[in-house]
This record gives structure tokens, C-alpha cells and sequence, in this order.
């Protein structure tokens, strides 16, 4: 697949981490992980008594009205995890899985308005995202949980040489 999937960015990790300050500037929690907390920034579960922090996030880069911030688990600590970061980080069975069996793909205009959305299995995720990369109008894919709708993922297009 044709992807990346972007890191949460290396401002807002540091400033929760070490400021213990979030992207609304609030305080931050720290906690030990009761285990499978999605972790943002290693795209998958955490384990039990990992420390963890809590922070609010927003996704989207631009004022206006889609722009929303929500609730990000992350290490916290800085990891050595090798993050896979060019297909989607679907379920092989295991406790720390980031995504179960269904995700919400949702596409975004270069505007950060939604174009299109779809409810997908894990198996039909990789074949979807890509059909609604193939939009001219979208500019970007957000994977979201389905229950809470939370934010996992930002997936762009991978940049072709030339």
C-alpha cells in the first residue's frame, strides 16, 4: 500500500512528556497502564504498568470548524519500538493490537473538511484507504476508533520521487 502513517509530532511528545502540558495547555495524567490503552505514538496496545500519559490532542493543523481535540494515550517515555509506518496497523490476534476487528476511515480535504467516511472491517481497511486516497479531493485519511470515535491515526499518501 501506497502509505504513510504520520507520527503524532515530536512538539506535542516533548511538551507532554517533559512539560507535562497538552495541546490545550492543560496539565497532563500519568498512570501506569491497566493494558490496552491505544498508544498513539508506537500504534499499538500498551501493557500492563507501562507509564503512560493522558493528554488532549487535535489532529488538524488549520483553524475552523472541524478542528477537534481529543483524549491521545502515549508512552511515557520515549520508545525504541520499531513503528511500522507504511500499512495500517490491523490486528494479527495479539494483546497489544492498536486497531480490532473494525476502524472508522475517515477523508479529509487539503481544507481539513471531511469528504468522505466509511465504518470497515480490518480485512476491507487497506483496500479502502487506498480507494479514498485515490479522491481528488482528499488530501488525507484519519482512522478513528469506532466506539468513542477517538483519533488513532493520520494516514497521507506516500510522496512519489519527482
Amino acid at each position: 500500500m501506497n502509505i504513510h502513517i504520520a507520527p503524532l509530532p515530536e512538539h506535542f511528545l516533548h511538551r507532554v512528556r517533559v512539560d507535562g502540558r497538552d495541546d490545550l495547555d492543560q496539565p497532563v495524567e500519568r498512570f501506569l497502564a491497566e493494558g490496552g490503552e491505544p498508544c498513539r505514538d508506537v500504534l499499538r496496545r500498551a501493557r500492563a504498568g507501562e507509564p503512560l500519559v493522558l493528554a488532549s490532542h487535535s489532529p488538524f493543523r488549520q483553524p475552523g470548524p472541524f478542528r477537534e481535540f481529543g483524549p491521545v494515550y502515549v508512552l511515557a517515555e520515549a520508545s525504541g519500538d520499531a513503528v511500522e509506518r507504511r500499512r495500517l496497523p490491523l490486528p494479527h490476534g495479539g494483546a497489544t493490537d492498536y486497531f480490532g476487528e473494525r476502524l472508522v476511515l475517515r477523508a479529509y480535504s487539503a481544507e481539513e473538511r471531511i469528504v468522505d467516511a466509511r465504518l470497515v472491517t480490518a480485512a476491507e481497511a487497506e483496500a479502502v484507504a487506498a480507494e479514498l486516497l485515490r479522491r481528488s479531493d482528499a488530501a488525507f485519511l484519519q482512522a478513528r476508533f469506532p466506539i468513542y470515535g477517538c483519533f488513532a491515526c493520520r494516514i497521507d499518501r506516500l510522496a512519489t520521487p519527482g
